[in-house]
């Protein structure tokens, strides 16, 4: 591995599927920039805990993916071989009441990152030219909404039906755009959902353990059976250094988690396990669940067929669904002091 490859560059480095990227590259020694707007669900904290070993290290620069002229800057000033843009606005709640700052960052963000990326590529000697990559780290979403059988690929049609997974779809054809048009070396990844350790509590998960134990309200959207399939967080990033070091240049490769679940049943199974590992006084947290109406444009089930991925880069699950749930509790429940703080700074 030359210093060139070896030295990256991880947008959105510091939120919670970043971080967790970020940590596998300093443990595998890589040199790490990592470039984040450190808006409300991007912190410093997340990067804290990760140790320099040997000769992988990590560095925080706070700047936006926008910034041409930054980014442009830290690509020659650290020989950056390769970039993986996890930037992006990801709340869908937040595209419905504020859609601007998504059109900003997930579109106009994007342009900016691969226009930077062209510029310094253009002038790459030959060798550190083929080796380069950009990762556009995606989402499931742009696919749409599934019927009751059957999953997306990487070749269903982008059918978004939210201001965020729009924004997303769009950033995607502008990766694959770059890729036809200059020959930029664009690959682009989408997941289901993500959960584990240090997610911001507005995803169901965390906000639901979070209300919970603040002895709120468990708020469940319509009927509560839309489907969702899950992928622990350090899966979704395995698939992501895999296409990093094995995909090809203009391809997709998804990563799904191969558990499917309900919303009410995933926030029945929250409550149940919280009874078991921190009793209410009286009642069940169940008590607290609340069907509110339904979030509009609600894409009724999600899931993705990653036999490509498994084929072509090897990729595969470590984590089974129940074991990786429980240990998340676990995490949140040892760090519920860690909620509150990134709660307070979003506030």
């Amino acid at each position: 591995m030359t210093a060139f490859t070896n030295n990256l560059l991880v947008a959105g480095g510091a939120g919670f599927i970043g971080s967790t990227f970020v940590a596998k590259c300093v443990a595998r020694g890589n040199n790490v920039i990592v470039l984040d707007a450190l808006t409300y669900a991007g912190h410093k904290a997340n990067l804290e805990w990760i140790k320099q070993q040997g000769a992988g290290s990590w560095k925080l620069v706070k700047g936006d993916i926008a910034d041409h002229n930054l980014v442009l800057e830290l690509f020659k000033q650290h020989s950056i071989g390769s970039v993986v843009n996890f930037a992006a606005e990801s709340h869908v709640d937040n595209s419905i009441s504020g859609p601007r700052l998504f059109i900003d960052t997930n579109i106009t963000g994007t342009f900016q990152m691969l226009e930077a990326c062209r510029e310094y590529w253009g002038g790459l000697a030959a060798t550190q030219k083929n080796d380069f990559r950009m990762l556009q780290i995606s989402t499931d979403e742009v696919y749409g909404s599934l019927g009751p059988t059957g999953k997306f690929s990487e070749e269903s049609p982008m059918k978004p039906n939210s201001p965020y997974s729009a924004s997303k779809a769009a950033a995607d054809h502008l990766a694959r755009a770059w890729y036809e048009t200059y020959g930029l070396p664009v690959i682009v990844t989408h997941c289901t959902n993500n959960y584990g350790p240090r997610q911001f509590p507005e995803k169901l998960i965390p906000h639901m353990i979070h209300c919970a134990l603040s002895g709120k309200k468990l708020p469940v959207y319509g009927d509560g059976k839309n489907v969702r399939d899950w992928i622990h967080v350090e899966d979704h990033c395995d698939g992501v250094l895999l296409a990093l070091n094995k995909g090809k240049p203009g391809q997709a490769y998804d990563f799904g988690g191969d558990a499917e679940v309900e919303n009410i049943a995933l926030v029945t199974q929250l409550c149940a396990s919280l009874d078991r590992k921190r009793p209410k006084k009286q009642g069940s947290y169940s008590d607290q669940i609340s069907f509110v109406t339904d979030r509009l444009g609600h894409d009724r089930r999600y899931a993705i067929d990653d036999s490509k991925s498994q084929k072509e880069l090897g990729f595969k699950r470590n984590y089974r669904f129940e074991q990786g749930l429980e240990a998340t509790i676990d995490w949140y429940l040892a760090n519920d002091a860690w909620c509150k703080t990134v709660m307070e700074k979003a506030a």
